[in-house]
């Protein structure tokens, strides 16, 4: 990935186990350069977002844990640390499903995520998140539970960058939305990482929009990564066109019961 970018988030090769009996991933082993965007990619069910919540601390609530390896943020190791605690180390994860108070308005959301930070000046925090997410402004008096879903997605990123992360870790943000905002969302994404140089992890299924803006990727299967490489090198694989961008090697688009059938030819299943 070169050498010249440091690493600001090691993971070498955990294991995580729910409830001390379901192994869900095995050997999993990444790194994330600074002010880079690295894409997990796969199918429902590979990993990604457990692979996510190992990073963030979310685990714990649901009673897994990393059993195996370690994860490394700036030189600190992280792994089974509270959520609480590396929330202070500056590791912000957007949750898949998108969850705004749905009875603060959309200002209150923003000022929530300056929670980590409590007392300290935040109106230019919301000046910058309302230059990414203009269309936020004319909403921020609005209850967030009246927002379409692109303009929660576009609170819950927002009320992320009001913590200042370091790390920002964002799960399927194009989930349920219409491809338009979808284009518009993976647009301030890329703009985020190019100028605030925030650095980004991001789990999409949406494997087309994923590697247009991310640096590097990893595809991950049934709790191991199985392939990995800049994001140029991705989307000319062969193996990737045909089972994450839907298109086969002729060039033909594929229905997704298509490719689902031919999951079996995977050479790593």
């Amino acid at each position: 990935m070169g050498a010249s970018n440091e690493s600001l988030l090691v993971i070498n090769n955990i294991s995580v186990v729910y409830s001390d009996v379901i192994q869900v991933i095995k050997g999993v082993s990444l790194k994330v350069p600074r002010g880079r965007i690295v894409s997990l990619l796969g199918s429902n069910g590979a990993g990604k977002t457990t692979t996510l919540k190992a990073v963030s601390g979310l685990l714990k609530p649901e009673n897994g844990r990393v059993t195996d390896g370690e994860i490394v943020f700036d030189g600190e190791k992280i792994h089974n640390l509270s959520p609480e605690e590396i929330t202070r180390l500056g590791i912000i994860q957007v949750l898949e499903g998108r969850q705004p108070f749905k009875y603060l308005t959309v200002e209150e959301n923003l000022r929530v995520g300056t929670a980590t930070r409590w007392m300290k000046p935040y109106r230019q925090d919301l000046d910058l998140v309302y230059h990414y997410f203009p269309s936020l402004v004319q909403r921020r008096k609005t209850l967030a539970g009246y927002l379409s879903g692109g303009e929660t997605q576009m609170l819950v990123m927002g009320r992320a960058l009001m913590a200042h992360p370091r790390l920002l870790l964002l799960d399927e943000p194009s989930l349920g939305l219409a491809p338009l905002v979808v284009r518009e969302i993976f647009r301030i994404i890329k703009r985020i990482n190019e100028e605030q140089k925030t650095t980004i992890v991001l789990v999409e299924q949406n494997a087309n929009m994923a590697l247009r803006i991310a640096h590097y990727g990893y595809v991950m299967e049934n709790g191991r990564v199985v392939m990995e490489g800049d994001s140029g090198y991705l989307r000319g694989n062969p193996d990737v066109k045909e089972f994450y961008l839907g298109v086969s090697a002729g060039g033909a688009s594929r229905s997704y019961r298509e490719v689902k059938s031919y999951k079996r030819r995977k050479r790593w299943l």
